[in-house]
């Protein structure tokens, strides 16, 4: 399950990211994948919290954005959704699809990082009741 080492790896870019501005939690990572990229949604969430156990990120939520592939022909320059599987023939000129435009990313957009936990205070002192 390649899954897995995806979710490690968007929790180590994470926490590479926290550190040097001393961020202490993350509520909200989220991410684009391809639907031609290879990544189950569902599967990546699941492992996506697993991996996040124990880092900063424990109890963190992932957002995941489907983007669907796309082709471009260059002889007649249309332009189509693949779908999947991928239909990399172009339906006007019946040419292979030249160029790939968008169906293979697999990239963090963005990152919510928590507020930094607050001190508690000073336990209230019990007052005695006086009759």
């Amino acid at each position: 399950m390649h899954e897995m080492s995806v979710a490690l790896s968007v929790v180590d870019q994470v926490e590479q990211a926290a550190r040097p501005q001393g961020v202490h939690g993350v509520r909200r990572v989220a991410v684009e994948i391809g639907e031609l990229a290879g990544v189950v949604p569902d599967a990546l969430a699941f492992c996506f919290e697993l991996a996040c156990a124990g880092t900063r990120l424990e109890g963190a939520e992932l957002v995941t954005r489907s983007v669907p592939g796309r082709a471009h022909c260059a002889p007649c320059g249309r332009g189509w959704d693949t779908g999947m599987p991928p239909d990399m023939i172009c339906a006007v000129c019946r040419a292979g699809a030249t160029e790939l435009l968008a169906g293979r990313e697999l990239r963090i957009t963005e990152v919510h990082w928590s507020a930094a936990p607050t001190a508690p205070g000073p336990a209230p002192v019990p007052q005695s009741e006086e009759s």
